[in-house]
């Protein structure tokens, strides 16, 4: 009888599945969308190639591509997509190139208002890396969901050209099209750092091609010290606010949440950096109900919230000096004043940046540093950025 129950365990021990090595998915590179206002639509695409470069920042074995037609009111039709790795010098590493595919398809559909993942792919890609993306889009995309501050140079030409080394007859464009996120799979877990914020974590005013947003060298910095499974997620919006929308300027940071955080593949930890353009906007442009400390604090409060109900750390980030800025007023520097009070000494979140502190002018300290400044008073410059990253404590990501 034993031995009867031996051969029938060893039998369909041999017919059962191999089990699969667990892998893990994590967000290695973020363009948060935003619908494209009539004024900053980019060129026609309709039998077109879209070629777009990004920098990923943690490495792994496998890859996808996040497409978005979350703000296309009409479907959208991809005919073929092709990546490859580029070496420093911008040219393809070679047998990097990838087609590829949409349940197990060339082309896809890309659904109204919806997003869309790629099958993934084999290609073990290093951190720090840069990935060409051609697009081809063989019928007209009217509404095409963008990033708008791409800071990236981005080319359209005729036809498909997916496959081609060199693009002919290409036109410039530096807004992100349809492409919103790379995911890369590894055998161990790690963390993903989303950084969510206006236009000072999009990187506005920095140099276009080099990659040297806060963010970027965030994390260049973990992995410099071997934090090598931190992944960073940009999910900076220019212009964007906690409380209220404007056109062209994304959804507000509470009612984009969710999508830009929470579903965001293997995220482990949130860095804020938003308010701003709250009170900014408010006072210049007479907003009858200026947002007070109290709305914008109970804003914080909910994203604290429900970070931490996905199982997130939250690190909340002060509010940088801001004086002679076109909407600078005393009563929104009154505002930031009070928040970033509040944000020092609430202990509400896990963790603060003290990015106030940080770059402010020693003899001025409503304003900016004058080395740190790019010349509007409120965003600064690739040594800002940089001062930014240094000043963010890597211990509680190790």
């Amino acid at each position: 009888m034993k031995k009867h129950a031996l051969i029938l365990a060893l039998a369909l021990a041999a017919v059962a599945p191999c089990a699969q090595a667990e892998t893990h998915w994590a967000r290695s590179w973020n363009a948060s969308p935003v619908a494209a206002a009539p004024d900053r639509r980019p060129p026609t695409l309709k039998d077109v190639t879209v070629r777009q470069v990004v920098r990923v920042s943690a490495g792994g074995d496998q890859l996808r591509l996040r497409l978005s037609n979350e703000y296309g009111p009409a479907a959208a039709r991809i005919g073929r997509v092709r990546i490859v790795q580029l070496a420093d010098d911008g040219k393809p590493v070679p047998g990097t190139a990838r087609d590829l595919t949409f349940d197990g398809s060339a082309g896809a559909v890309l659904a109204p208002e919806a997003p869309l993942l790629s099958d993934p792919v084999d290609l073990a890609l290093p951190a720090l890396s840069r990935l060409s993306i051609s697009l081809y889009l063989p019928d007209e995309v009217a509404d095409p969901t963008i990033h708008l501050l791409g800071l990236s140079s981005g080319w359209i030409a005729p036809g498909d050209q997916t496959a081609a080394a060199e693009l002919t007859d290409p036109v410039l464009v530096t807004q992100r099209v349809l492409i919103s996120g790379i995911d890369v799979q590894r055998a161990e877990p790690g963390r993903v750092i989303v950084t969510l914020g206006d236009s000072i974590t999009d990187g506005a005013n920095g140099t276009r091609d080099a990659d040297r947003r806060w963010p970027d060298l965030l994390a260049a910095r973990l992995q410099a010290v071997g934090l090598t499974s931190v992944a960073v997620a940009n999910a900076g919006i220019s212009g964007n606010r906690i409380l209220k929308p404007k056109p062209g300027l994304g959804v507000a940071a509470l009612a984009r949440f969710d999508r830009d955080v929470l579903a965001v593949p293997g995220a482990t930890d949130v860095i804020v950096l938003e308010g701003v353009n709250d009170f900014g906007m408010a006072w210049r442009d007479h907003d009858p109900q200026p947002p007070t400390p109290a709305d914008l604090i109970a804003g914080y409060r909910q994203i604290i919230a429900r970070a931490h109900a996905g199982g997130l750390k939250v690190r909340l980030a002060t509010i940088l000096p801001y004086k002679d800025a076109n909407y600078w007023s005393e009563q929104g520097e009154a505002t930031r004043q009070a928040l970033n009070a509040w944000i020092r000494t609430s202990g509400e979140a896990d963790g603060v940046i003290d990015f106030d502190a940080v770059m402010r002018d020693p003899a001025e300290p409503l304003k900016l540093a004058a080395a740190y400044d790019s010349g509007d008073h409120l965003h600064p410059n690739d040594a800002g950025f940089r001062a930014m990253a240094d000043a963010i404590d890597l211990t509680p990501y190790r």
